[in-house]
């Protein structure tokens, strides 16, 4: 049984879970009718029949030549990345080390944080999928990992068997669409120029047959997986979990503690930056090999299909079809190259790692020393023409951004709270009316995984997505394009928030419940733990909502504010070149040094706003706290190739209760 009554004790400890690695699984190139051309262009159709296979396996690999011209892509864009993430490594050992050293914060939670790794509920269940060639709608069975991976078999007693799967995905990236003349409309609009041609198209296309159930899987660079429901119940349940498993893969890195992780993410904003893209935007979602794979599709995508849609047979949504399915060719291909790159360089960065604990921890007071005393002399330089950005810029939209953030986050944390509250009254009402262990274990289960039922907490999600298409309107004039980042960081919160006071509730009451108390004593001894639960809530939600808040603001405005200082700003940056680099270390930067000006100056702004939509805070402003990950793991290991071989993470920060 997982839930006992142990002798002398009512026992409502929860059973921890494995930590599952969150490493996905990354696909072989999948076959494609494809060949090679000259150097000046990139692919070519052979046989464009061949590739509309509606989900099956295409007949024939990328050749030789195009995963050599692949390979070469892969390989420039890591000899132009590794830089800027060795760079990014040494600041994080520096502001590493300087936390260590500095005054220590008191303890910012009072809620015990949940021991659980962040996983999504196993489901299982017969679907029909669009597969084979010619395609049909065949009958499969699948199963959704607890760590976001989707699998099909051809039928129930194969996966029981543990039998291989009939395919296999990672769901990061993917988009679910249950409207079928909505997936039809996106068809159309990969292929512009044919979207009106139907005059080719097959006369009762499969794609068009009318559907009861769908669920399709939606990708900008691999190819889509059609399944249909046989009920509508059914239907919402696989939408709710398969949405589950595509946040938990893409939210990997920004989850994670490790310093190296926030490391890999702030090289690639660094790098996108010097390639000219200077906002914020969804590429960062997913492990690193994941990210890179999408930086570099972004880049090979306007060619590759103004090379391949020419000598694609068919047309309109035929035509979208078989784009798809050459595109997760070039995806694998270029996923593959990626994983293996950073494979290749974790020795170097173990032992960059290793040797800047050691150079950086002798240097350290000498490199803050310098760090504030070249900032004072930068502020002074670059503060008139920053006040006056921020000024014309972004003081008239801060406002209304931070305002419909705020809406947002508290409801869906108003949303956490009503369910905890509801859940914690249950298992009251039952303990007074039905003290039989069955009926308890059972409720004290059903509470335990709240924070993973997707859908009880389908309420608090959506809340925090209510104002998606409205903010992005808001934050596009400032480059800003990563709404479904900002919303999945959000319904990250509301679980963590969860999970934390689930976890806190059921160890309180384990203490305060033995058996020489009664059913009616047990009960007002859970009614005084759950005050304490919701006393803590309150406490950590607002501080967890104010930090969401900081961090998010920032990446709105603070790339916007950096472009557009850059042509005057940027010159002041040489004369303080010497000083810095007299030091002799890649952890301290004249350009780090700006940045964190800049960003520290448009913190004041963005706390002073927070303080009229919030009230006042006690929280520091400091320039590290405010871009925090939403999940403290404690003890997690989340497995990508950014991760591994890190900085030991600073312990957690819980608090007695």
């Amino acid at each position: 049984m997982l839930w006992l009554l142990s002798p002398g004790k009512w026992s409502l400890q929860h059973p921890g879970l494995s930590q599952a690695s969150l490493l996905p699984q990354c696909p072989q190139p999948r076959n494609l009718g494809l060949v090679g051309r000259s150097r000046g262009a990139f692919f070519a159709l052979r046989a464009p029949g061949d590739c509309s296979t509606m989900g099956g396996r295409p007949s024939s690999p990328l050749d030789k030549s195009q995963q050599q011209y692949l390979k070469g892509q892969v390989d420039t864009l890591l000899r132009s990345f590794l830089p800027c993430y060795r760079g990014q490594l040494a600041a994080s050992v520096l502001r590493k080390i300087s936390q260590e050293l500095g005054p220590q914060e008191p303890a910012r939670y009072q809620l015990l944080p949940s021991k659980k790794l962040p996983r999504v509920c196993e489901h299982r269940g017969p679907l029909t999928q669009l597969q084979g060639q010619p395609p049909r709608w065949q009958p499969v069975f699948c199963v959704l990992r607890g760590d976001g991976r989707l699998e099909w078999f051809s039928h129930k007693e194969e996966y029981e068997s543990g039998g291989h799967p009939l395919g296999t995905t990672a769901l990061t990236g993917y988009t679910v669409l249950t409207s079928q003349h909505e997936y039809l409309h996106l068809l159309d609009t990969l292929c512009p120029d044919y979207s009106g041609d139907q005059t080719q198209e097959e006369p009762e296309s499969l794609l068009e047959t009318p559907m009861n159930f769908p669920l399709f899987l939606q990708h900008p660079f691999r190819r889509h997986l059609c399944f249909s429901a046989a009920t509508r119940k059914a239907q919402r349940a696989w939408r709710l979990a398969l949405q589950g498993g595509i946040r938990l893969r893409g939210t990997v890195l920004q989850r994670s503690q490790a310093p190296a992780a926030r490391a890999f993410l702030d090289a690639v904003r660094l790098h996108r930056q010097h390639q000219g893209h200077c906002g914020e935007d969804d590429v960062t979602l997913g492990s690193d090999a994941e990210v890179l794979t999408a930086v570099l599709m972004r880049e090979l995508l306007p060619s590759l299909r103004a090379q391949t849609l020419p000598g694609v047979r068919g047309a309109g949504r035929t035509r979208a079809w078989a784009c798809t399915e050459l595109l997760d060719a070039v995806h694998a291909a270029v996923l593959a190259g990626a994983s293996a790159g950073l494979r290749a360089f974790q020795p170097e960065k173990d032992a960059l790692l290793a040797a800047l604990e050691r150079t950086v921890r002798t240097d350290v007071d000498q490199m803050l020393r310098l760090r504030t005393r070249v900032a004072g002399r930068l502020r002074a330089k670059v503060l008139a023409p920053l006040e006056s950005c921020l000024h014309r810029k972004v003081d008239t939209q801060l406002p209304q951004i931070t305002k419909t953030l705020v809406s947002n986050v508290e409801a869906s944390i108003t949303a956490v709270q009503t369910l905890l509250t509801q859940g914690m009254d249950r298992l009251s009402y039952h303990l007074r009316g039905s003290p039989s262990g069955t009926r308890l274990r059972k409720e004290v289960y059903s509470f335990g995984e709240m924070p993973w039922d997707p859908e009880l907490m389908q309420t608090c999600y959506r809340e925090a997505a209510r104002s998606q298409e409205r903010l992005g309107q808001l934050a596009a004039p400032f480059g800003f394009f990563g709404t479904q980042s900002l919303v999945f960081g959000a319904q990250d919160l509301t679980q963590q928030l969860m999970a934390n006071a689930v976890a806190t509730f059921l160890q309180l009451a384990d203490q305060g419940l033995t058996t020489a108390v009664d059913c009616a004593q047990a009960a007002q001894q859970l009614e005084k733990v759950r005050e304490r639960v919701l006393k803590k809530f309150h406490s950590d939600s607002g501080s967890a909502q104010r930090r969401f808040l900081r961090g998010w603001l920032l990446c709105i405005f603070l790339p916007f504010v950096l472009n557009q200082l850059q042509p005057s700003c940027k010159m002041e940056l040489p004369e303080f070149e010497g000083d810095v680099l007299a030091v002799g270390s890649p952890a301290l930067t004249t350009e780090g040094i700006y940045r964190d000006v800049v960003q520290g100056v448009l913190l004041q702004r963005i706390d002073r706003e927070l303080e009229n939509a919030l009230g006042a805070s006690d929280m520091p402003c400091t320039l590290d706290g405010c871009s925090e990950a939403p999940w403290d793991q404690v003890g997690a290991d989340e497995e990508t190739e950014a991760q591994k071989g890190t900085c030991p993470r600073h312990p957690g920060s819980s608090t007695q209760v």
